[in-house]
């Protein structure tokens, strides 16, 4: 990898501004001044150091965030506020993107990468990943509504959606249930319970494969997965 794009992509300038940063001689590879930042260098054998400090490159990063409503899942956007907009900017040149999507009115988990491999095979529809909701429904949920889910419902536009499990955690005049289904077409959630005349009022992402949301994050809030997660969650 050339020099001056590994700096780049670590957030230190643009390859302009690191050229320029090379003239003033704050750049070292291993222990040596380096005025030629088109060079190739491997950032795993090598040491790195950018005025005096050890630069640690990483190629990814996984973050789990608790999505507050209000913001959109995308990298940007010219009116809406996105999730990548809540992210320091020490995060943010890594160019993370959503893996997956929640809808603006929805909070709870969601993963930020730029590892493109894993969220395909998080996102691939033969994966099946499960993905888990918290949601509360306006009027009563009932056991039917559960067998019908179990074996699929069909939507608004035709689709026949795969199994699901429905799980009642409270049944009144606003029920609260968790769900769990295994694709992620548009709104799904909404419309599989307007399938069965009914209209969530309230819904959160609680688990995505083996990932669980973390307590201890309030809305708006992230934290880089742990070794254990990471490994969970590329099984």
């Amino acid at each position: 990898m050339r020099l001056d794009k590994m700096l780049s992509n670590m957030g230190f300038g643009t390859r302009k501004e690191i050229k320029k940063f090379s003239k003033m001689g704050i750049i070292c590879v291993d222990g040596k001044t380096v005025k030629d930042t088109s060079q190739h260098i491997n950032p795993e054998k090598q040491q790195i150091e950018f005025d005096g400090e050890r630069v640690e490159y990483r190629e990814h990063v996984y973050l789990i965030m608790n999505k507050p409503q209000g913001v959109i899942s995308a990298t940007e956007d010219l009116v809406e506020k996105t999730v990548v907009d809540l992210l320091e900017y020490d995060y943010r040149h890594f160019h993370v993107f959503p893996v997956g999507r929640l809808d603006k009115d929805t909070e709870g988990l969601l993963l930020l990468t730029n590892d493109g491999k894993l969220a395909h095979e998080l996102l691939s529809p033969r994966k099946q990943v499960a993905k888990t909701y918290y949601a509360e429904i306006e009027g009563f949920v009932t056991e039917e509504d559960a067998r019908r889910f179990e074996q699929g419902v069909t939507l608004d536009d035709g689709y026949e959606t795969l199994p699901a499990q429905l799980n009642i955690k409270e049944s009144g005049p606003r029920s609260k249930i968790e769900l769990t289904i295994y694709e992620g077409k548009f709104h799904q959630v909404k419309r599989m319970f307007q399938a069965v005349g009914k209209q969530v009022v309230f819904l959160k992402r609680i688990q995505m494969g083996p990932l669980e949301l973390d307590p201890a994050l309030t809305l708006g809030e992230y934290r880089e997965l742990s070794e254990q997660e990471l490994l969970l969650l590329k099984g």
